[in-house]
């Protein structure tokens, strides 16, 4: 799973959200899809390991983390911004 546009820009970050624990793969999915359609996000996908933690890649020129934490509780999720993502020696 995961869906991903086929640009992508060192500008781009990555940011973790903590949302049920009990959500089955058609939500999962479902919860990628609505991410993706929005502005600004370039990468949606859940954790393989830690299906509970959706991993969202955005350009912060169009977006920013807390636009995107509301379009997780849209999603009627109880979401909670984990943290961000850094490349290793940025």
């Amino acid at each position: 799973m995961g869906i991903t546009r086929q640009y992508s820009s060192k500008n781009e970050i990555d940011i973790v959200v903590h949302v049920a624990e009990d959500m089955d793969d058609q939500n999962r999915q479902r919860v990628e899809y609505a991410m993706m359609k929005a502005t600004g996000i370039v990468r949606a996908y859940f954790d393989r390991f830690r299906c509970h933690l959706l991993i969202i890649g955005y350009n912060p020129s169009q977006t920013d983390w807390s636009s995107i934490l509301n379009l997780v509780r849209q999603q009627d999720l109880n979401g909670q911004l984990i943290g961000v993502i850094t490349e290793c020696g940025a």
